[in-house]
């Protein structure tokens, strides 16, 4: 693939210069690049080699990049080299590296872009894990999405994925929903329940639970104490919502390989192991919290607490893991499941919502130091979104009672313009999702737009078929300048995807596949005003099959990058 043969070929330049002594030995060369030139009137291809390696080299950074510029210019797969700046390196490929490339992208069909420059790294990506008590719904959307490319992504460079959801089922929350089940029990019962009342959950969802449950149980616990069914009810009911929730995940088309539970990572003692071990190397002590600054609380009491000793890395203060009544902390809980989680995995992704942005560093801290820093630990932040239609805030789902559910939001857009929309912003960024704009179909609608570019590539496809002309490689020599530049753009897609994974950044990829789509469609529309660039040519079958094989590898990329964000490529529209 183009972008790697040219970081070989750098390789094997800067091995000669050491060779001869121009450059020390045990040089690090971690740093350099080969990318895209900013402004594509530059070259093809630019490398900062010389830039980053001078200053160890002892050489001005011009009269290094000469020597690497002489080297390349010998090259076969050169067209040209120039230096630019202080110092950089920018060269034009010969046509026949972007033959080579639109030939691999067809020898490898579905497999163009992937890599194995992760085997070897097994990662765990927790996301979603939203409180089983209810439907999925916005709030959770975008995380969803994200953390489900973001594993595809890895997947594709090689890493072994671990996708990871926990449940959280051991707090005041599904106390509540078991309340609220045992309500609707009732009433599936015969009772007269009226109001929900002020504190349980109202939607309607419920009414099945509470079906099932009088089903279940007949009128046993219809008027029994609370004391004799909350246990009972609260696992029935997370059960049920658990299948709800993957149900919902499903439209979504997300799986996840492990469903973890708060309650039975306490049961199991995991919590107790995480401690003793962090005691072991005094690293939670008793002491006693400094009371909150800049607040006066009258009936302040000093408790002393096991506290872990977080500052020790980079924590601003120690944080409790247990409550003054013996209770885990929710953080003692998160410390044993990531604890739990570190056993199988050599690095840790977390997607949270951005309002979890203030446990981010404790749980670094803790990640830290229960593997030695071993296991590297990342969380990624995503913002919320605001729910539209024309423009116009949109209005909640009867269903729910109080919010729009993904399945909602499945059935009236689709999966595809879901999924695609929710990764064309950086994650950390916030995004408007407007039900009218999403099935637009026009240039400002990215998912149309893409999509648009697929379905184009398949319709003249089929019309060549129609007229007795297929794809052929025998006169690829024909190809000229634009489509060529065609070439250069799909030829970015297996470094998009290298550094859309390292950087844990899915978003990438949507752009990359917008831009994509544009050159196609800037190509496809010049045959409007210049029939000789038309790619379906009656009079000259050599270029039309040729330009068929390139839009057919152009339409390959596409389906590739698509599927990396779970989404289906159009074949009509």
């Amino acid at each position: 693939m183009l972008f790697h043969i040219f970081q070989k070929h750098i390789d094997a330049i800067l091995d000669e210069l050491t060779e001869a002594g121009v450059l020390p030995v045990g040089m690090d060369r971690s740093n350099v690049t080969v990318e895209p030139p900013r402004d594509p009137s530059h070259g093809d291809l630019s490398t900062n080699a010389a830039m980053v390696l001078s200053k160890a080299a002892g050489m001005k950074p011009r009269d290094l990049a000469e020597k690497i510029a002489d080297k390349l210019g010998a090259l076969d797969d050169v067209q040209s080299v120039e230096i630019a700046g202080p110092g950089f390196i920018n060269l034009r490929v010969a046509a026949s590296v972007l033959i080579d490339e639109l030939l691999e992208i067809a020898r490898l069909g579905g497999e163009y872009g992937r890599s194995d420059k992760g085997k070897g790294v097994t990662v765990n990506i927790e996301y979603v894990s939203a409180n089983p008590t209810g439907p999925m719904h916005m709030g959770h959307c975008r995380g969803a999405v994200v953390g489900d490319a973001l594993a595809d992504l890895l997947e594709a460079v090689g890493n072994k994925v671990i996708r990871e959801y926990y449940v959280n089922d051991a707090g005041s929350q599904v106390d509540t929903l078991a309340r609220s089940a045992h309500l609707r029990y009732r009433e599936a019962l015969g009772d007269d329940i009226g109001t929900i009342p002020e504190g349980l959950y109202p939607g309607d969802y419920l009414k099945p639970v509470g079906e099932a449950l009088a089903t279940e149980f007949g009128d046993k616990y219809q008027h029994a104490p609370e004391a004799e069914w909350l246990l009972i009810f609260r696992k029935a009911a997370v059960a049920r919502m658990m299948d709800m929730i993957r149900s919902d995940l499903a439209l979504l088309g997300i799986r996840h390989d492990v469903f973890s539970s708060e309650a039975e990572l306490h049961e199991a003692g995991k919590a107790d192991a995480a401690e003793a071990e962090l005691r072991s190397r005094d690293l939670v002590y008793d002491g006693v919290l400094e009371q909150p600054k800049g607040k006066v609380i009258e009936d302040w009491e000093a408790v002393e607490l096991p506290l872990f000793r977080s500052t020790q890395f980079g924590d601003d203060q120690d944080r409790p893991i247990k409550k003054s009544d013996g209770r885990w902390t929710y953080f003692g809980g998160d410390l044993a499941y990531h604890f739990q989680k570190a056993q199988s995995a050599d690095e840790l992704i977390d997607i949270w919502g951005a309002d979890h942005s203030g446990t981010v560093k404790r749980i670094k801290a803790a990640v830290a130091a229960l593997t030695e820093g071993k296991t590297k630990f990342d969380v990624k932040l995503v913002q919320m979104v605001r729910l539209l239609r024309n423009g116009e805030p949109e209005k909640m789902s009867k269903r729910s009672g109080n919010f729009v559910t993904i399945a909602d939001m499945v059935e009236e857009v689709g999966k595809d313009a879901v999924r695609f929309t929710m990764l064309t912003r950086k994650a950390d960024a916030q995004m408007d999702f407007d039900f009218a704009k999403v099935m637009e179909a026009s240039r400002d609608n990215p998912v149309f737009y893409v999509q648009y570019a697929h379905a184009r590539i398949q319709s003249t496809l089929r019309k060549a078929a129609d007229e007795g002309v297929t794809p052929s490689t025998d006169h690829l020599d024909r190809l000229g300048d634009e489509e060529m530049d065609l070439v250069k753009m799909a030829a970015q897609f297996p470094r998009i995807i290298e550094s859309a994974a390292a950087s844990r950044e899915p978003h990438r990829v949507a752009f990359y596949l917008n831009d994509l789509a544009a050159a196609f469609h800037g190509f496809y529309n010049l045959g409007n005003d210049r029939p000789e660039k038309r790619i379906i040519m009656v009079n000259d079958p050599e270029m039309t099959s040729a330009r068929l094989f390139l839009a057919k590898n152009i339409g390959q990329t596409l389906k590739n990058g698509l599927a990396l964000m779970g989404v289906e490529a159009a074949e009509s529209m």
